[in-house]
């Protein structure tokens, strides 16, 4: 018999949500393979049993929160066929109804009169309709939430549930306050997740239960706006002279590195030299001090269906054009493909954020994480524009955006900054020299 237990995910996280059992009660598992995927605030992560055998029981449900070092799931000896004992409901599910059940009233009536004394028909009605209502009464509740419930002597049935789908979990136990809950008016029903019901006003809605991840990100990015000084400043970029080099070099660059030649490898060399030359847009506050940072570690923003991830391409100012591309190209792969590792995602100086890709023309990013400052690159849009002071011509244009910390950060560096990279963009042969 071996025990599941949820393993040391990273330094600062400390618990996770089950998103999904890969194994279950009676399948055969091997020793190294995955039984269950978390879901933490960054990343999923895929739990291995130790221990070749068959899952006898799961602890915990799809959903439930659960902290580092839990026991979620028991693994015994066995083939796999069968071998696990069913769970509770898994019996109540599986076993046979009484020939009674699928038989008129009159024949069940006349069934139970020929097997049971006269005194016994009479009392069974009252026998059977608490248990009755006690079944139907009794709350969906995950294990570990009953666990905790007898420990304290919390009736279920009083606690409110967070879960669209009215079971209770173990935090919601953990948090129910008794005297309270009995001041409180009740709580009106609330509708299963993704089930589309009319408001009072007559007006169709959808509950949509939001990931662990969408969660995090809400909280942080609200953090970020109330603990920071966040500043924006603006500029534009001829990506003329770009363009032409990427066209004439972009076939050859392929042959030789396997990779595409894309915009971000520019603008991360260019990022690089706005660092070296304004440090202070590469540090950090820590208390009362400001940790200048020496190392380029640049997080690039890549969107998933379930939220913005920043992995981090590290020593960005050691690395080639060819080098950042594949980098950059792996993370988005595997971002796609739920496979980062938190390690992809801790760590970075600086981010820079793409929203042109879905046609972004102009935002104001917001600082992610300890960071002081984000580089907001936008759509490409032919736009008039003065050439030489004498002649107007149609330019591929780029609108960016630098936000940052104005409490570590002055509008002056900011600003030459942003003008450092609108540079070396629109002369990106002078990437060469700063690399």
């Amino acid at each position: 018999m071996a025990e599941i237990k949820v393993p040391e995910l990273a330094e600062s996280i400390t618990e996770g949500t089950i998103a999904q059992w890969l194994k279950h009660p009676g399948d055969h598992v091997d020793k190294g393979e995955y039984i269950v995927e978390l879901e933490t605030d960054k990343v999923n992560v895929e739990v291995i049993s130790e221990e070749e055998g068959v899952v006898q029981s799961l602890l915990f449900e799809e959903g439930d929160t659960v902290q580092v070092g839990d026991v979620i799931a028991i693994v015994g000896e066995g083939t796999g066929e069968n071998s696990a004992t069913p769970s509770a409901p898994q019996k109540e599910a599986e076993a046979p109804q009484p020939a009674q059940a699928e038989a008129p009233a009159q024949t069940q009536a006349f069934a139970a009169e020929q097997q049971k004394p006269a005194q016994t028909q009479a009392s069974a009605p009252e026998q059977q309709k608490p248990a009755q209502e006690e079944s139907e009464s009794r709350p969906i509740a995950s294990p570990a939430a009953r666990k905790l419930a007898r420990e304290k002597g919390i009736d279920l049935s009083q606690v409110p549930a967070v879960d669209p789908l009215g079971r209770v979990r173990k935090q919601d136990v953990e948090t129910f306050n008794p005297q309270a809950a009995a001041k409180a008016p009740a709580a009106p029903e609330k509708p299963a997740a993704g089930k589309v019901v009319p408001e009072e006003a007559g007006k169709p809605i959808e509950r949509i239960r939001m990931s662990r991840r969408r969660q995090t990100i809400a909280k942080r990015l609200v953090e970020v706006t109330q603990t920071t000084a966040m500043l924006t400043t603006f500029n534009e970029i001829d990506m003329t002279a770009v363009m032409d080099l990427r066209k004439r070099k972009k076939e050859q660059f392929v042959k030789d590195h396997d990779i595409r030649l894309g915009f971000m490898s520019f603008f991360t060399k260019a990022v690089v030299a706005g660092l070296k030359k304004y440090p202070y847009v590469n540090a950090e506050i820590q208390g009362n001090e400001l940790l200048l940072k020496k190392y380029y570690d640049i997080g690039i923003a890549v969107s998933t269906e379930e939220g913005l991830v920043v992995p981090v391409v590290r020593d960005c100012d050691r690395k080639s054009f060819a080098e950042i591309e594949a980098d950059i190209a792996a993370f988005a792969q595997k971002a796609r493909d739920n496979k980062l590792a938190l390690s992809d995602l801790q760590g970075g100086t600086f981010t820079i954020t793409n929203g042109g890709v879905f046609g972004s023309l102009f935002s104001t990013p917001i600082i992610n994480g300890t960071q002081v400052g984000i580089l907001g690159m936008h759509t490409i849009q032919k736009r008039p524009v003065a050439v030489d002071g004498d002649r107007i011509e149609i330019r591929p244009m780029m609108y960016v955006a630098l936000s940052y910390d104005h409490r570590v950060i002055d509008g002056k560096d900011a600003v030459g900054f942003l003008k450092t990279v609108k540079t070396l963009i629109e002369n990106p042969e002078d990437l060469l020299l700063e690399s």
